[in-house]
């Protein structure tokens, strides 16, 4: 399919205001850092559900097993939702929906702390998901209208780092309810929320979804930095109805060489993301980690800065040093963390060199997320990136949630829990392979 060039909503309308450079770049950063703010605080919706589990096998008489599913299914409907909602986002707009994903998620995380069984925990902490894939495809498509091609790959890497310190974030305010200030389990679906919800409004307040909503028109080197996307009359496509942008999207061969690709990477980010804690902390981490004298604390957050540092490392690699290519960076973090995850199972690392690794291994397996992101709306335009990022992302998801439950039989029958980095590994290489074939 060729490549065609895509009208861009930084084209000037005789009606609007011209701006300066200068003006335009702060207007631009204003839109990213309100993106950034407000996904900043949406873990704290969904990835906080372990830190309530022991107080909810207590309290309710719930297994494992049975928590283990119902935090499976808040992945199922996040992934379905994404598929949903991207697409909803080319029509609705960025601001309103990611807004509302960040109320609505709130609310039934209150509601999910007034759950008493099986049932109701299930029901609310799915509808949870679903709410919470309202985020991600919303912000992307906002930062797709305000910044060009070429500074995707950067744009993209501090959305993206947002989104990894996300996981730090979540971490820290569970830990402070749960052990500093010692509530009970139905907190952690209470106080840390509340951020989010700051972080909806605020985005509600700043964000525009175009420049052309905020009352401007860029400048002409902004107007002139024109991409062509792999979809054939993109504007066309893009007015048609809801079905037409999932055709005109799923067309694309490059969409499923992406979705396929990522599902690989985010398999491998959330089997580390899992596991990790298991295997370094072991069945003494009551005791500040048994003789290693290191903080589980310290252990646990590791993973998710070199997560965070590696998306916007790699953001910027794709722009500068690939020209925007953003195959090439994917393949070579890939490549580095599987590496990466084999040091950690093949060469005798104390503790703090393990931690080392285990920060590289975070950098380089999440931070291809940066150039993966970027590419949904160098393929399909920024008219139909939100479809495109929904698209993807569901494929990410599925692979993840398929995998965890292989992951967990291998765990169980072996015992073994440094077998989650070999896994890894695997996993990585395969996203190279595939990611070989997009050449964007």
């Amino acid at each position: 399919m060729s490549a065609q060039r895509e009208a861009s909503p930084h084209d000037a309308d005789p009606e609007l205001a011209p701006v300066s450079r200068r003006a335009f770049t702060r207007l631009k950063w204003r839109m990213l850092l309100a993106a950034m703010f407000c996904y900043f605080f949406f873990y704290t919706g969904r990835q906080t559900f372990g830190f309530a589990i022991p107080g909810m096998e207590e309290d309710l008489g719930l297994s494992k097993t049975t928590l283990g599913a119902i935090s499976g299914i808040l992945l199922w409907c996040y992934a379905a939702g994404q598929m949903i909602n991207g697409n909803l986002t080319d029509k609705w707009g960025g601001r309103r929906m990611m807004s509302a994903g960040a109320v609505l998620s709130t609310v039934l995380n209150w509601a999910t702390s007034f759950g008493t069984g099986a049932r109701s925990l299930g029901l609310l902490w799915g509808m949870n998901g679903y709410a919470q894939s309202l985020g991600w495809p919303a912000g992307g498509r906002v930062i797709s209208n305000w910044w060009t091609p070429h500074e995707r790959g950067k744009s993209f890497g501090f959305y993206t780092f947002a989104a990894g310190m996300a996981s730090v974030l979540a971490f820290v305010t569970s830990t402070l309810v749960v052990d500093t200030f010692d509530l009970d389990w139905q907190w952690i679906f209470r106080v840390p929320v509340l951020l989010m919800l700051v972080g909806g409004v605020v985005f509600y307040v700043v964000a525009r979804d175009t420049p052309a909503q905020a009352g401007v028109a860029a400048p002409e080197e902004f107007r002139d930095d024109t991409e062509h996307t792999e979809i054939d009359r993109p504007d066309a496509q893009a007015e048609g109805g809801f079905l037409q942008r999932y055709k005109a999207v799923l067309r694309i061969p490059k969409i499923w060489s992406t979705g396929i690709a990522i599902g690989f990477q985010n398999a491998a980010r959330y089997g580390l993301l899992v596991w990790v804690p298991v295997y370094f902390l072991g069945d003494d981490w009551e005791d500040g980690g048994g003789d290693s004298g290191v903080s589980p604390v310290w252990i646990s957050v590791a993973l998710p800065v070199g997560m965070a540092v590696g998306a916007l490392v790699n953001g910027q690699l794709s722009d500068r040093l690939f020209g925007s290519r953003r195959d090439r960076p994917i393949v070579l973090f890939m490549l580095l963390g599987a590496v990466a995850s084999l040091t950690m199972y093949l060469a005798p690392l104390s503790t703090a060199t393990g931690i080392g690794v285990l920060f590289l291994t975070g950098f380089f397996v999440y931070g291809p997320q940066s150039s993966f992101w970027a590419l949904c709306p160098d393929i399909a335009g920024r008219k139909m990136a939100g479809t495109a990022t929904g698209v993807v992302n569901f494929f990410a998801y599925l692979f993840a949630g398929g995998a965890e439950p292989l992951v967990g039989a291998v765990m169980h029958a072996t015992g073994n829990t440094d077998l989650i980095f070999p896994i890894v590994a695997g996993a990585c290489t395969c996203s190279a392979l595939v990611a070989l074939t997009i050449r964007r």
